[in-house]
């Protein structure tokens, strides 16, 4: 099965948390200051760093699910 990170939005306030837990998976938009999503499906060996991710975030705006 695939992992598969989902991040909302509308709940992501730019805290950062994501992309300093996990920058491979995460960045930082300039312009918006929101969060993007570089690795929406990452491989089953990273699923410690997307459980890292999902975590990190206080808005809990980032969910992590297998496909």
């Amino acid at each position: 099965m695939a992992l598969k990170l989902t991040l909302d939005l509308d709940g992501c306030t730019g805290c950062a948390c994501c992309m300093m837990e996990c920058p491979d998976l995460f960045d930082i938009d300039d312009e918006s200051g929101m969060a993007i999503l570089l690795e929406p499906t990452p491989a089953d060996d990273r699923l410690d760093e997307a459980e890292r991710a999902v975590r990190s975030c206080p808005e809990n705006a980032i969910s992590l699910e297998r496909v």
